[in-house]
Formats: structure tokens, C-alpha cells, sequence
């Protein structure tokens, strides 16, 4: 297949194995797509990884960033030839013992993610998560770094900046917080009954440091905060304009949380839910592990222009150098070791 020119699209492709299939590049050469997510499935050794990446690379021009959730702990997509980056929580543990410490070993994970991902053609990982640890959801659990907002304040902003340091953009989750909410997303419709104050108060506040510092994007929560609105947040204009864009100023990239999850169900089929969540104020939109679904979803987007094109450039890793041959690459991996 020949290089495609062809301006990005708003909707994020999985691809299905270690290799690009044909189907595989018939999607990511459709108008609607935009940037592609990597999972574990599409992991095998750097080799591999490396040929992929450089494979998606050749298809379009611009070429399509490519992310993959590579958070540390139990998210982690890549790990033989990778670093293996200890859970966030452990960033909070270090965090009660020494507060710079705990911010150095954030920055530090952060650089070492952001250099090894970017070695093997990757532009950025959906990190960090800014929930607050408040005990009761399986699905947050350690990779929350705290419960405490000062503390999560802190280290999400030193893992936007160890991003930074890299050359890669962040990407900070479940905005405004999915930590309260019992229920997991991914099998069941989540709910937060709390007052908006209190919301105000503690989860929301992490985002104010992120955005401060740097942040390039944003993913919201399929959780419905009862309080605010009747939708989910990824469906809320309340919360992604009035708040996100209106209240902190953000005016990065805001990207859904996947489409195929049971939280995100209450707007109807994949079609419904990508309409749902664009009119609300995401520029893009993720539909993962339904390859049948997705060819729907290009086909409902082909004619949807990416809002703001220079949002997605914000993904794109800055560099060209191999990081894991830098002193700083080295350092970071110490601190790592001595936080082990």
C-alpha cells in the first residue's frame, strides 16, 4: 500500500495482532482515523514492536501518533526489553516518607517510560491517572498514587514533567476522577453521588497542578456524577467545557475513554457513543477490541474533520535521540532501583 496524504481523522485504531493485517491498513489509511493505540497483543520483543511501528509509520503522511497505556504496575503493555515500573501507588508510598523523593521517583518513571517508548516508535502513553486512592475500586486501585489531592497534585505534575523531560506528551485519566466510584467501567454503568464540592475540593484539584504543568491531554471517566449531570462525564458539556475547558483553562487534547465499555453503553451503539462524546467536547474517540464495531465507527466519522489538528500534533514525541544512551535515562533508572 502506497503512503496515504491525508489529514488525521478523530478516531483512535487498535490493531489486531504483532503484524499489520491487510484489514489493519485499510483502517488505519481511512479518513477517519487518527491515531492508533498498541496493547499487549501487539506486543512480542522490541524486534518486533520496532518493525511495527515504523510499518504504521510508512502508511500516512503525517504519519499517525501512536500511544499504548503504559502506566507501570499492572498496566503495563510492554514489559521483555522494558523496564518494569513499579505500581503509582508506590510514587504515594515514597511521597510519605520524603516529599521530594516521591516527586524525583515520578519524574523519574515517567522519563524512563517516556525513553523507552519513544526508542521503539511510540509518541506517548495514557499516563498518568490522577484518581485519588479512596480504597473501594478494584479497577483504580495501586495505580492511583494517593489518596491525598496534595499528594496526587504533586506527583501527576512530576510525571507530566518527566514526560516533558523525554520529549512525550501526557496524558491524564479519568477526568474528573474515577477513584470514588465503586463500580468498574469496563463491565458495569459507574455512579458518583457525592456533592459537587467535594469533588471540587479533592479530585478535581490534581488537574489544576497537571495542567500547570504542561499537560497535553485529557481522558474522562465513564462515570456519571449524579450531582452534575444525568451522562457520564465523557458525554457531559458540563464537565468537559464548562469545567475542563471553561474552569482550569485546559486546552489540550481531550480524548474518550473506550467506546466499547459498559459504562459508556448508556448512549446506544458505537455510533451514538462517538456522536455522544464529540458533542460534548472530545476531539477523539477510542473503540477498542471490536474490529467489526470500529469499520462501523470510520464509516459514521468519515466525514468529521479532526477539530483542532494542532491538539493531536501536542502527541507527537519531540526528538529524534535514543534516550536510553543519555546520563538522565541512567539516573532515572537509579532512582527507580533505590525506590524498588
Amino acid at each position: 500500500m502506497r503512503k496515504v496524504r491525508l489529514p488525521p481523522g478523530p478516531a483512535v485504531v487498535d490493531i489486531l495482532g504483532l503484524a499489520l493485517t491487510e484489514d489493519d491498513r485499510q483502517r488505519l489509511a481511512h479518513p477517519a482515523a487518527g491515531a492508533v493505540i498498541l496493547f499487549s497483543r501487539n506486543f512480542q520483543d522490541s524486534q518486533q514492536l520496532t518493525a511495527l511501528t515504523e510499518e504504521i509509520e510508512r502508511l500516512r503522511e503525517p504519519a499517525l501518533p501512536i500511544g499504548v497505556d503504559q502506566e507501570g504496575g499492572r498496566v503495563q503493555r510492554f514489559r521483555e526489553g522494558f523496564t518494569l515500573i513499579p505500581p503509582m501507588r508506590r510514587m504515594g508510598k515514597q511521597w510519605d516518607r520524603d516529599r521530594d523523593g516521591g516527586r524525583a521517583a515520578a519524574r523519574a518513571a515517567a522519563y524512563v517510560i517516556a525513553a523507552e517508548l519513544a526508542a521503539h516508535g511510540l509518541d506517548f502513553s495514557f499516563a498518568p491517572v490522577l484518581d485519588l486512592d479512596y480504597g473501594g475500586s478494584s479497577v483504580i486501585g495501586d495505580r492511583a498514587l494517593h489518596f491525598d489531592p496534595t499528594a496526587v497534585a504533586a506527583l501527576g505534575a512530576s510525571i507530566v514533567q518527566g514526560f516533558a523531560d523525554a520529549g512525550m506528551a501526557a496524558v491524564a485519566k479519568h477526568f474528573p476522577g474515577h477513584g470514588f466510584a465503586t463500580a468498574d467501567t469496563h463491565s458495569d454503568v459507574a455512579r458518583d453521588e457525592r456533592a459537587l464540592k467535594e469533588i471540587f475540593k479533592k479530585d478535581v484539584l490534581p488537574y489544576e497542578a497537571a495542567i500547570k504543568a504542561g499537560l497535553a491531554a485529557a481522558m474522562p471517566a465513564h462515570v456519571v456524577f449524579t450531582q452534575a449531570d444525568s451522562e457520564p462525564a465523557g458525554y457531559s458539556k458540563y464537565w468537559l467545557q464548562e469545567v475542563l475547558r471553561g474552569k482550569l483553562g485546559f486546552q489540550g487534547l481531550i480524548f474518550s475513554d473506550d467506546l466499547s465499555m459498559k459504562g459508556a453503553s448508556v448512549a446506544g451503539g458505537p455510533a451514538e457513543r462517538a456522536r455522544a462524546a464529540l458533542a460534548a467536547g472530545c476531539d477523539m474517540v477510542l473503540l477498542c477490541n471490536d474490529p467489526q464495531g470500529l469499520d462501523g465507527l470510520l464509516e459514521f466519522l468519515v466525514e468529521v474533520p479532526l477539530g483542532k489538528a494542532e491538539r493531536l500534533d501536542l502527541m507527537r514525541k519531540k526528538g529524534g535521540r535514543d534516550l536510553r544512551k543519555s546520563v538522565a535515562y541512567r539516573e532515572a533508572q537509579e532512582t527507580l532501583l533505590r525506590l524498588a
